[in-house]
């Protein structure tokens, strides 16, 4: 997640919320594609507001794994490769030097891995753990 830490918290366990009650309501869990468009629905009533959030809306579900970006405005793209924030020109430069489209899946948590190690050791505005 990029963006303000408040509007980021927030809109992230709001959508968790919903997710959530569409598994109750439904019996059957939310696709992936479905959360990112509920997301990008809920913030785009805000738009020109001053929100500020850009996240990665990921998952595994019927269709097999999805990743989505969106962001404030309400925007929606569906991807192979994002990544968001202050950190994210160190984090390509890890993911563009080792992203393939046949990565085991061991390689691939590798290179997620390494991607957030290099852009919280090398942005100081990026942080938490890996």
């Amino acid at each position: 997640m990029a963006g303000g830490a408040a509007d980021c918290s927030y809109w992230e366990r709001e959508l968790g919320r919903r997710c959530r009650l569409h598994e109750l309501r439904n019996k059957e869990r939310i696709s992936v594609a479905a959360a990112s468009k509920l997301l990008a629905n809920m913030v785009y009533a805000y738009k020109g507001m001053g929100l500020s959030m850009g996240t990665m809306v990921t998952g595994w579900d019927k269709s097999g794994p999805n990743l989505f970006y969106v962001d404030s405005d309400g925007s929606r793209l569906k991807g192979d490769i994002f990544s968001v924030g202050s950190g994210s020109t160190f984090a390509y430069g890890v993911l563009d030097s080792g992203y393939d489209h046949d990565l085991s899946v061991k390689d691939a948590l590798e290179l997620g891995r390494r991607s957030i190690y290099h852009a919280t050791h090398r942005d100081a505005m990026s942080g938490g753990s890996v």
